[in-house]
């Protein structure tokens, strides 16, 4: 299709654009019967309190209603976030998400003796019963709740910090709402007039080729954040309070740990990641040099380091013929996965274009039954959304194999795994363009793309990640954040990973404060290891035969069922190891001199 000038409602939008909702409910009315179970079934649950442990079958009949339970908050839930995605605007789906959370909630608070008392349960009884036939399904779930058993609380206990799920995120939601909401910036003076200042179009003015906006923007976004800068400092603080809290509340030895422990990463994976990543500045210190030389300005500012190196490439790809380059760029992974993945974009699983009120950038949504759903924005005239699209059919094909593999108890995979099937298909739709790039300009125009991006996932995660930790063993040493704390940690951390050739104004720091991810701790550093493991099997499955292809379907099918260390070694790339990470920072490096080739020789 032609891509639209002007923005359309939800309404205008033809149905092949948007997403088939049906395969998880035929109507809103369908899903209106589901939603009304939720309660009645957890009030099922909860007439098995105190009974427990009397036998494995009673035990069972438990465990078949936690699983009706859990297919229905997860196809319920995916249905009533879908639709508020879509429109945003839409009240009806804003209410429907609303009262799907409240209903959850409040079933959550009444199965939350479900498993302290299991683990109650005497050792050698739960083994004799993981052993039974009528529990396979449920053997990985319930080792996997056993893993929690040392950090589980008592049921009043736990209880408690179910209570207090919602007043947790108070932090994050007063965040938002002040930043997104409430915050105004300046205008910002450009050649076509007054342009509005927004953390939308923030993006946008720091790609400006114009030194002059840049630095305008930049003065005046953080302007803004400088004046409100204590009490978003206060707002962190208090969420990094929270970690320290719930960690110590259940006996981890700090926030780190209880962060990792559920998906049995260990710490040195952590400390591998930042250290490897402090041995390798030197290709990205390298590149703000070529981006120095390449710019021609007399010294390299925050708000230069977020401009395209070489033109744009203007080249119209339509949605379609997207597919098909992914279906090329993929080919070596089989016919049954592009078929798969290419009848799903075109048919169904994704909501294609913008219109008025809908949630920007992508994602994908996976569920344990019906279609793995893509959200895009997708503009014809970009490349960059060719990659989004390839980026968003990994996450999802990774979620069409887990579901189709799995029982739904331990379908899905941690987050851990889940950046890294999506950036091993950008990286296969990279080599793929490159080699058929029309001419130089689009190479070095995919390269620098390429660079930008290893740059953002790889070290500018890392840089995220060793953040929270600092602040966070800055609170477990007995040293509480402040303004002034959290701007110096973070005005270190810049100095270090951007090197010599940077000059920063007296706000940049304030960089940490704005930043959303930190509300979800240790989080980001996910990002890192993800793309370290996708370009380590990438070049292992295109450079391999059969035996390497399979070894990454077995891990794209394990879902849930091992620990993400163990699938990613299943796959062939051992993450408790500093090599990928290091393998990665080579490719990196190797991108950078290519680079350094195209735009300065």
């Amino acid at each position: 299709m032609k891509q639209q000038e002007t923005i359309r409602t939800r309404d205008e939008v033809p149905a092949k654009d948007k997403w088939d909702l049906t395969t998880l409910y035929t109507s809103d009315a369908e899903w209106e019967k589901a939603l009304a179970t939720i309660i009645p079934l957890s009030e099922k649950v909860l007439a098995y309190k105190g009974k427990l442990a009397t036998s494995a079958e009673t035990m069972l009949q438990a465990l078949n209603l936690i699983k009706e339970l859990t297919e229905i908050f997860d196809v319920a839930g995916n249905y009533a976030f879908l639709k508020t995605a879509g429109d945003q605007s839409d009240s009806k789906a804003q209410e429907g998400m609303g009262r799907f959370m409240m209903a959850a909630s409040e079933a959550e608070a009444k199965i939350s003796f479900f498993e302290p008392e299991i683990l109650t349960i005497d050792t050698k009884e739960m083994e004799k019963r993981l052993e039974r036939e009528d529990y396979t399904e449920y053997r990985i779930y319930l080792k996997k709740m056993l893993h929690m058993k040392p950090y589980t609380l008592s049921e009043k206990e736990e209880r408690l910090f179910a209570l207090q799920t919602e007043s947790m995120e108070t932090p994050s939601k007063s965040f938002e709402q002040l930043t997104n909401v409430d915050f105004t910036f300046d205008n910002v003076t450009t050649p076509e007039g007054e342009k509005p200042l927004t953390n939308s179009t923030w993006s946008l003015f720091m790609q400006n080729p114009d030194r002059k906006i840049r630095k305008e923007a930049y003065t005046k976004f953080y302007h803004t954040y400088d004046k409100h800068k204590n009490t978003i400092a206060a707002l962190y603080a208090g969420s990094v309070n929270q970690d320290v809290y719930k960690a110590r509340a259940r006996g981890y030895k700090n926030a780190l740990e209880r962060a990792l422990y559920k998906d049995n990463v260990p710490e040195n994976v952590y400390e591998n990641l930042v250290n490897t990543i402090h041995a390798n500045f030197s290709p990205l210190h390298d590149y703000y040099k070529i981006m120095k030389e390449t710019l021609k300005v007399p010294d390299l500012r925050h708000y230069d380091v977020y401009t395209p190196l070489v033109k744009d490439i203007q080249k119209h790809t339509s949605f379609d013929d997207a597919v098909e380059i992914i279906r090329e760029a993929l080919s070596p992974l089989g016919t049954e996965y592009t078929d798969i993945l290419c009848k799903g974009l075109k048919n169904g699983w994704v909501d294609k274009y913008e219109n008025k009120g809908k949630r920007s950038g992508a994602f994908s949504c996976g569920c344990s039954k019906g279609y793995p759903y893509i959200l895009t924005n997708y503009n014809e005239n970009n490349i960059r959304d060719v990659f989004t699209l390839a980026h968003e059919g990994g996450h999802s094909m990774h979620s069409w194999y887990s579901a189709h593999n799995n029982p739904i108890m331990h379908y899905n995979y941690t987050i851990f795994e889940a950046e890294v099937a999506s950036t091993f298909n950008e990286q296969l739709l990279f080599q793929y363009m490159l080699k058929n790039a029309s001419n130089k300009d689009e190479k070095i125009y995919l390269i620098n793309m390429r660079v930008s991006d290893i740059l953002a996932t790889l070290y500018r995660q890392t840089m995220f990640a060793e953040y929270e930790l600092k602040t966070h063993q800055s609170v477990e040493n007995g040293k509480p954040l402040t303004t002034d704390s959290c701007r110096a940690i973070y005005g270190d951390l810049l100095a270090q990973y951007f090197g010599p050739q940077m000059h920063f104004e007296t706000t940049s720091n304030l960089e940490g404060l704005r930043i959303p991810h930190f509300y979800n701790a240790f989080y980001v550093y996910k990002y890192a290891t993800g793309i370290s493991a996708s370009l380590a099997l990438a070049k292992r499955v295109t450079e391999g035969g059969k035996t390497e292809r399979n070894d990454y379907f077995n891990f794209l099918k394990s879902g849930g069922s091992r620990y993400p260390i163990e699938s990613l070694k299943i796959a062939g790339v051992d993450m408790s190891s500093p090599e990928p990470v290091q393998e990665a920072c080579k490719t990196f490096s190797d991108l950078v001199n290519q680079l350094k080739q195209g735009l300065l020789t």
